[in-house]
């Protein structure tokens, strides 16, 4: 696989009452943003069983992105914390099984933020194409 061909393929677990409002407003505001996001839609960043994001990445993801409301904005009160105590946990984790803990970003994206949203899925998408692809990624995959 060259290096020209190769675009990354991100899993994005986003909180339906923020991130993937704002990803939806993204869309309708027609702001332009990489297809490299493969949207799961959750009830809460909170939500987001590590098992998804290690899966994500051995099925052949090279990226995953968990987004979710603002702390203290959390519809579920405490949900986007509980979110972050696991990321923090699977940085550490990820390291077993071979995967660069830059790979796994957890960002905060209110409803009203597509901007912001269209920023992080671009700059994540950027970063993830210098890193290359995943090593748990079989070829062909993408």
């Amino acid at each position: 696989m060259s290096s020209e061909a190769y675009e990354p393929v991100i899993v994005g677990f986003l909180c339906n009452w923020c991130t993937y409002t704002a990803a939806d407003l993204a869309g309708t505001s027609r702001l332009g943003y990489p297809a490299n996001l493969r949207i799961v839609r959750m009830r809460c960043s909170g939500m987001v069983d590590p098992m998804f994001v290690i899966k994500s990445f051995l099925e052949g993801a090279d990226g995953v992105l968990i987004g979710g409301c603002w702390p203290g904005d959390c519809h579920y009160i405490n949900g986007n914390l509980k979110a972050r105590r696991r990321v923090a946990l699977l940085h550490e984790v990820l390291g077993r099984f071979g995967i660069d803990p830059r790979r796994l970003w957890l960002r905060w994206i209110a409803a009203a933020e597509g901007q912001h949203f269209a920023e992080v899925v671009s700059a994540m998408t950027e970063q993830l194409r210098q890193l290359g692809p995943c090593a748990t990624r079989s070829p062909g995959v993408g």
